[in-house]
């Protein structure tokens, strides 16, 4: 009679464990919000418990590349809920945070984190690369999101290479040709006063100051400061070697202002003494026509996504603007800065004169 015999089972420790190779396993995961859409990079984690500073640190080299080609990077769904976390990871994606910056008001005491530019909430901010009215700024700026406002409230991103190369022709060149002159009066209660901006009270170390930032430097009435600074309009990106339209032209020529607010501003002062005003680099004026082209094509290519508390946008201030939409409600936003540049490094770097 034919036996059948079984197998014996195959004990539990007999049993070769196959080996699971996780070296190429990315614990951060990409996309876009529409294949046509590289701005921002959407950057979100892929597994449970992800330490975005500590992932961040050990792939620098890889978010500086993403940011150079997309020119911006949301960081979403990473339990970030205070500046502290934010500084963190900002720290980890900086080689340095900048602590010195007058123009923002700062966060606390403690750490080198910046609330956003107090400025009325119906109002818009407008388009503008960080620090790019003066002969130093910086290439990263991240903003965190710790309260969402309830309605409105964006920041719109543009990429500024795009700006470059859909404004008209020879608007562009006249532009790349002759730079801005950015004018800017220090005026008691409309602005943040030259004390505060060069923190001191002594009229000689501001006079110092402006004259080691290349500053032209005005004493006008009783005690109000005026400085005057020829910037770039457009900038050779060091790394890419794009083109970029680099500069705070709208952010500070008035006729960009709501209408009622220019006339309330023009009636109140000459073109000199506006709080802050822009002209080509030669001094002469920027047409209105002008500026109505360039805020339409700043918009046109404009991004806006919905900020979500937790969220973290970095972005390279040289390829991308920034801007902030009117908001309702509550909202708190933080700003960080990083990784400075001199403009005559850049010129260098670009075999070219500023």
């Amino acid at each position: 009679m034919d036996k059948t015999i079984a197998s014996p089972k195959k004990s539990l420790g007999a049993i070769r464990r196959k080996a699971v190779d996780l070296s190429h396993f990315n614990p951060v995961r990409e996309s876009q919000s529409s294949p046509d859409q590289p701005l921002p990079l959407i950057m979100e984690p892929a597994a449970d418990q992800v330490d975005l500073a500590d992932w961040a640190r050990n792939n620098r080299d890889y978010v500086d590349q993403k940011l150079h080609q997309h020119g911006a990077i949301l960081f979403r769904g990473f339990n970030l809920s205070t500046p502290q976390d934010f500084e963190r990871v900002a720290a980890a994606i900086y080689k340095e945070i900048y602590a010195e910056y007058g123009d923002l008001p700062r966060e606390g005491v403690a750490g080198k984190i910046y609330t956003s530019t107090p400025y009325p909430e119906d109002k818009a901010i407008l388009y503008h690369n960080e620090g790019s009215h003066m002969n130093r700024w910086p290439t990263r700026i991240s903003f965190f999101c710790v309260v969402a406002a309830k309605e409105g409230g964006c920041s719109p991103i543009v990429d500024c290479r795009k700006v470059y190369q859909r404004l008209d022709p020879k608007i562009r060149q006249k532009f790349e040709a002759m730079g801005l002159m950015y004018v800017r009066n220090f005026s008691d209660g409309l602005d943040v006063s030259w004390q505060r901006f060069f923190q001191t009270e002594d009229r000689a170390v501001v006079e110092q100051s402006c004259r080691n930032q290349g500053f032209i430097c005005e004493w006008v009435g009783k005690d109000n400061l005026r400085v005057k600074q020829r910037c770039r309009a457009v900038l050779k990106h060091p790394v890419t070697g794009e083109i970029s339209f680099f500069n705070q032209v709208q952010l500070h020529h008035v006729h960009c202002l709501d209408a009622a607010v220019r006339q309330s501003l023009l009636s109140i002062f000459k073109r000199d003494d506006l709080p802050r005003h822009v002209y080509y680099g030669d001094g002469s004026p920027i047409e209105d026509a002008v500026m109505d082209h360039v805020g339409e094509v700043y918009e046109k290519h404009a991004v806006r996504f919905q900020w979500r508390e937790g969220d973290m946008v970095t972005l390279d201030n040289m390829l991308t603007a920034h801007a902030r939409d009117p908001f309702v409600g509550p909202r708190k936003i933080v700003v960080a800065l990083g990784d400075l540049v001199e403009g005559a490094e850049i010129d260098r770097l670009n075999g070219t004169r500023a």
